[in-house]
C-alpha cells in the first residue's frame, strides 16, 4: 500500500511517500519539497500547488493520502494561507478520487516520538531511523510529510491487523 503524506504550507509544501508492506513495516519511496514562495501571487502558488499534487499522484501513484490538520497559528492572516494551501491540496487529493485521512501534529509527533511536543528535529530524526535513511538530509518539510504518511502507515496496519479504525478508536468506538 503506497501512502502520501502531505504536509501543507503556503511557501513550503512537503511530500512523503511511503509503503506499507504485508509486515507492517514502512519503506521509503519519495520526498520532496514543493517550493512555492517566490513564485507569483498567492492564487497563482496554490495553481501551483494543485499541479505539482497531480504530477505526484500521477507519477507515484498512492493508494491513499494523509495530511496534517490546521494548527494554531500566531498570525490570523498566516492561518487563512495555511488554510488555502490545506483546502487546495484535499481538493487535489480528493478530485482524484484518493481515500484521504488527517492527522493532528501532537497525534504525528506521539506517533513517531511518543511525546506530543517533540520538536522538528526529533521528528526528523525517528523518520530518518524508521525508515533507514540514516545517513541522508532530509528538508524539515519533507521530513515532517514522511512523519504524516508514517502515521497513517502505523494506524493502516492497526485497522487491518484489528479490524478497528482509527476514526472509531479516536472515538471509543469498536
Amino acid at each position: 500500500m503506497r501512502i502520501l503524506g502531505i504536509d501543507p504550507g503556503s511557501q513550503r509544501t512537503g511530500i512523503g511517500i511511503v509503503e506499507l508492506q504485508a509486515n507492517g513495516q514502512s519503506r521509503f519511496v519519495h520526498c520532496e519539497t514543493i517550493v512555492l514562495l517566490g513564485k507569483g501571487e498567492f492564487p497563482q502558488r496554490l495553481a501551483l500547488l494543485c499541479n505539482e499534487l497531480d504530477r505526484i499522484i500521477t507519477q507515484w501513484e498512492p493508494v491513499s493520502v494523509a495530511i496534517e490538520t490546521v494548527f494554531l497559528n500566531k498570525s490570523v492572516s498566516s492561518a487563512l494561507k495555511l488554510g488555502h494551501a490545506r483546502g487546495a491540496a484535499m481538493a487535489t487529493v480528493v478530485r482524484r478520487e484518493l481515500p484521504l485521512s488527517e492527522y493532528a501534529p501532537r497525534l504525528v509527533k506521539q506517533s513517531l516520538v511518543g511525546k506530543g511536543s517533540a520538536d522538528k528535529d526529533q521528528v526528523a530524526h525517528m523518520v530518518r531511523l524508521l525508515l533507514g535513511l540514516t545517513n541522508e538530509k532530509i528538508q524539515a518539510d519533507a521530513a515532517d510529510a514522511l512523519a504524516i504518511a508514517l502515521t497513517h502507515a502505523h494506524m493502516q496496519h492497526t485497522h487491518l491487523s484489528t479490524g478497528v479504525s482509527y476514526t472509531n478508536w479516536r472515538r471509543g468506538k469498536q
